[in-house]
């Protein structure tokens, strides 16, 4: 009865001889006439997910593809050596020596076809695979696996080993609507395949054979022995040590699929309607400070009253990048309207603009930091502001006021220095304030009676440090070149004083104990609450209110803003930047110190009412005499240019520096003196009417 059965094996084996030879042969004979008229449709390889990188090209948030599938790009320096390693070892050990097909797998498959009588298994190369992904067959037929083979022979003609293999990882199936390697490692165990665990690689060579069947999430048992068939056939072949494979045997299968990374939605969403063509768009955002500050978005949720949310933008001041955008407590949660990105919504900014008033009030050399100035009871042409506690100092300092977000004084200052004027600074900035229609800008501006967004707002802000220049701030979502803004918005001096004076603004209480500056703000009603901080190089701005501008009863800057700014910054995980020293030339007075015309403010109505005609003589007030001003010298050895700043007197105004005149009078009140050297000097400016002022100087290089 043996030898029967011998003379059956025989006979089989020879018919598997016979089939490998015909399909090889009609392999051969299809490829080499129908390769160039029939090609592979490679261009399959181009249909991935649309993806939004950070800044360091960790994902922030992937798309679907058209046809809700989860397909996500990948380079073979994006994966795991050691996943790399198991998986051709499992699936096509001559893989890097075959030309898409390989003759002893056929062999093998063929043998395994007669002896049993049903297929085994398929002597499917990785090429063969990838030409099956390419042109899916529900049927596993002679005539399927022969077109496999031609198309495996097609593709390794066009592509070398490392693409196929990429191509391959990118479209395999893994459960559900994953595909490929990426999408999988994310979805079953929430990080990119750069680094896998023995135990995950093996889970992951063992899904693309029968993705449904071993879904982790559905086919949990049928997973876990999947993943240990392969660690078994590692060791049994090897390549691991038995210690090895019975750790990674040990170790947990996933129960549940993870949610794929979805940060930065807003930011994401305007990218890919910007650029439509992108397949991939890199943000400048930092994906670790967004998603650290996207999780205090959340966790303070639960803490806002009801359709209330928040907003944050975060900013590297000197480059004008943007490290991080939160439109929302979170872009899903309709109760809160979090669809709306609201660090672009346009909404009234509070006393948050006072900093650029109190800027050009130093410019103009109206004030110094401890001129006092009444906060009392005022009508500006029946226009009549109070302060947030509706109650008045009295006399207090300019550093007192600022710091306090007195109102009076700011609209003092502001009169003095015009809302047009302060319009064309924050215009410098990049902002333009939206205005009530049909309205002129008027005083109430100084206190929120304009439009403004977050972004613009901590845009403007960028400009306290870097030396009254603001940044253009730039996410990546839009492909604009804007040039930087040539003009500052304040001088480097007033920008200086103002940064130096809201470093002194107390924290609020239970706040995290870090240096920075900050000012904030409540808009008319209780509608809107914001706090705008920086260090010496990072901007942090927060809204919080109803995106539907409805009132919120006791909502301010201060006790709903500010605590998520000082959050907000200790979340950064950024070291602090130390504040900047103080430009050359500055002088710290104390308001005995400071002359005369400096230690208290008098409005426009004021002044006048103590001269009888009208008219003030002129006054240098800067530099105060006796000063001693250190300049420093530019990259040529040259001496920086002095600012003198004036009071009084009539236009045009003269410039006589150590007895000689400069050439051209001016109009302005503020004027630049280059020296020639250091040393002494005598500056000397008369007015229009003749009339005369002097101060004496000692210029200084140190």
């Amino acid at each position: 009865m043996s030898k029967p059965r011998r003379t059956g094996s025989w006979r089989l084996a020879a018919a598997g001889a016979v089939l490998l030879a015909v399909i090889t042969g009609l392999a051969l004979f299809a490829l080499d006439r129908g390769d160039q008229a029939y090609p592979p449709p490679l261009e399959v390889a181009g249909q991935v997910s649309r993806e939004v990188l950070d800044r360091d090209n960790g994902l922030l948030r992937a798309y679907t593809t058209d046809s809700d599938v989860w397909r996500l790009p990948v380079r073979l320096d994006q994966i795991d050596p050691d996943y790399i390693k198991m998986l051709i070892a499992y699936e096509d050990h001559r893989f890097r020596s075959h030309r898409g097909v390989d003759p002893v797998a056929l062999a093998r498959a063929a043998w395994q076809l007669v002896s049993n009588g049903r297929i085994v298994s398929g002597g499917s190369t990785i090429t063969m695979q990838l030409a099956r992904l390419i042109e899916p067959r529900a049927e596993r037929s002679l005539q399927a696996k022969l077109r496999q083979a031609v198309r495996a022979l097609q593709i390794e003609r066009r592509m070398n080993k490392d693409e196929i293999l990429a191509l391959y990882l990118t479209l395999a199936p893994y459960g559900g609507n994953l595909e490929g390697v990426r999408a999988a490692s994310l979805a079953w165990f929430g990080r990119e395949p750069k680094k896998l665990t023995l135990a995950q690689s093996a889970l992951l060579v063992a899904l693309p054979q029968s993705p449904e069947s071993r879904r982790p999430d559905r086919q949990h048992e049928q997973a876990r022995l999947a993943r240990d068939r392969v660690l078994a056939r590692m060791r049994d072949a090897g390549l691991i040590p038995a210690s090895e494979i019975d750790r990674a045997s040990a170790a947990l299968v996933p129960s549940r699929r993870l949610e794929m990374p979805d940060l930065a939605a807003h930011t994401a969403d305007l990218a890919l309607r910007m650029q439509p063509d992108a397949r991939t768009i890199r943000l400048t955002l930092d994906g670790g400070i967004q998603n650290r500050l996207e999780q205090l978005a959340t966790d303070t949720a639960a803490r806002l009253g009801p359709k209330q949310s928040l907003a944050m933008v975060l900013a590297d001041g000197r480059t004008g990048d943007i490290l991080a955008s939160i439109g929302s407590t979170g872009h899903l949660d309709a109760q809160r309207s979090g669809a709306i990105d609201m660090t672009r919504a346009v909404r009234s900014p509070g006393s948050t603009l006072k900093p650029f008033i109190y800027g050009l009030a130093f410019e103009d050399a109206l004030i110094a930091p401890e001129t006092m100035i009444d906060d009392t009871p005022a009508d500006f042409a029946g226009y009549r502001p109070r302060n947030f506690d509706r109650d008045y100092m009295g006399e207090v300092s300019i550093r007192q006021a600022l710091q306090y977000s007195l109102n009076v004084p700011a609209v003092r200052l502001l009169e003095a220095v015009g809302p047009q004027r302060l319009l064309a600074r924050l215009r410098r900035g990049g902002t333009e304030l939206e205005l009530p229609p049909g309205g002129a800008p008027g005083l109430a501006i100084g206190l929120g009676g304009a439009g403004v967004s977050l972004r613009d707002l901590v845009q403007l802000y960028t400009a306290f440090v870097n030396n009254g220049t603001a940044r253009v701030l730039r996410d990546g979502s839009v492909v604009e070149l804007k040039p930087p803004f040539e003009h500052p918005v304040m001088e480097p001096q007033a920008s200086w004083r103002v940064a130096d004076i809201l470093t002194g603004v107390g924290a609020p209480q239970g706040a995290p104990r870090i240096a920075i500056a900050y000012k904030t703000g409540t808009s008319y009603g209780y509608r809107d609450a914001w706090a705008v901080g920086f260090d010496g190089r990072y901007v942090l701005g927060v809204w919080v209110g109803r995106a539907d501008a409805s009132p919120v009863p006791g909502l301010s800057g201060i006790a709903s803003a500010a605590p998520l700014l000082f959050e907000g910054f200790a979340r950064t995980g950024r070291d602090q930047v130390k504040f900047p020293a103080a430009p050359p030339g500055m002088i710290a007075q104390s308001h005995a110190e400071l002359p005369f015309a400096l230690r208290k403010y008098k409005a426009r109505d004021q002044a006048v009412s103590t001269v009888a005609d009208g008219s003030l003589p002129p006054r240098i007030v800067y530099p105060p005499q006796g000063a001693r001003v250190a300049l420093g010298s530019t990259s040529s050895g040259l001496l920086r240019p002095l600012v003198i700043k004036l009071q009084g007197g009539a236009a045009p105004y003269r410039l006589i520096a150590n007895g000689e005149p400069l050439p051209k009078p001016t109009r302005r009140r503020v004027l630049n003196w280059m020296p020639d050297s250091a040393g002494a000097s005598t500056l000397t400016v008369m007015d229009g009417e003749g009339r005369a002022a002097s101060v004496s100087v000692f210029i200084d290089t140190n």
